[in-house]
């Protein structure tokens, strides 16, 4: 089983970000990730952002339940967005899912609620996912500041609404990931982890942001731990990575495996 304490570690559908797309000849589905997840010695899985997950009726969402529960696996929820429609239909899958925890973003294309437009829709959507037992939490990124989200999450006032605390988002808008760690370890929900770093671009021309194996690049994950406190707070810690395409299809998928294996084996350390 994959616990710190009382915090379980879990694996993002991201973990799996090129596996599951149609960038590989043999794409995996839903259920295999779950397996593989489950090969991982992980019962915890994160279903993020996941475009197939919206197109499945209830007895397809039933199936991916059925997998997961024959696997020992419990799931989570992750979708972008916030319009009261969208929560609802995404609270409904949870239900099926067996989700206590909904992660969503502020902005989708057409549609970039204002701070008081955010907290009159969470102000009514709220006791519903109230009455499911299903929390939502808000991620850090570079589209909204961090006060904003902090801002709206302190307006609503509910334990049901909190952050998913994601500190490499915020670098691109110039926030950094101490100071946004700080700002948010009161309300975190649920962790993404994900290390990341710059290296210099061809020719010394400018810089590439991205991902690194966890514990190689510049994420202060103790700095992070002992401001959130995960393990007395019962909060997950979700496994992502920022891996870029590789040369080959063999490549990238070999290295999205050992960067999930090198995360577990990081965090399982702690």
């Amino acid at each position: 089983m994959s616990r710190i304490g009382q915090s379980r570690i879990g694996l993002s559908s991201y973990a799996f970000f090129w596996q599951l797309s149609d960038q590989v000849s043999e794409p995996l589905t839903i259920h295999d990730a779950l397996g593989r997840a489950a090969d991982l010695g992980v019962d915890l899985f994160q279903i993020c952002d996941y475009a197939p997950l919206e197109d499945m009726d209830d007895a397809d969402l039933a199936a991916v339940r059925a997998t997961a529960d024959g696997l020992g696996i419990t799931l989570e929820l992750g979708t972008k967005g916030i319009q009261e429609v969208h929560l609802r239909k995404f609270l409904h899958i949870a239900g099926i899912l067996g989700s206590d925890l909904l992660r969503s973003m502020f902005n989708t294309p057409g549609h970039t609620p204002t701070t008081e437009e955010a907290v009159d829709i969470f102000t009514q959507v709220l006791p519903e996912f109230e009455a499911a037992g299903v929390r939502i939490a808000i991620e850090t990124y570079e589209q909204v500041p961090t006060q904003r989200i902090l801002s709206v999450v302190q307006a609503v006032n509910s334990p049901f609404l909190g952050i998913c605390s994601d500190p490499a988002n915020t670098v691109a808008a110039l926030e950094m990931p101490q100071q946004v760690i700080d700002q948010v370890a009161p309300h975190v929900l649920n962790m993404h982890i994900k290390d990341f770093a710059f290296s210099r671009k061809q020719g010394w021309v400018g810089f590439t942001y991205s991902g690194a194996p966890l514990g190689e690049g510049l994420l202060d994950y103790d700095y992070m731990v002992e401001k959130i406190q995960p393990k007395t707070r019962n909060i997950n810690q979700i496994v992502e990575h920022w891996l870029p395409w590789q040369d080959t299809e063999a490549e990238t998928i070999r290295l999205e495996n050992q960067w999930t294996q090198q995360s577990l084996d990081f965090l399982r350390s702690k």
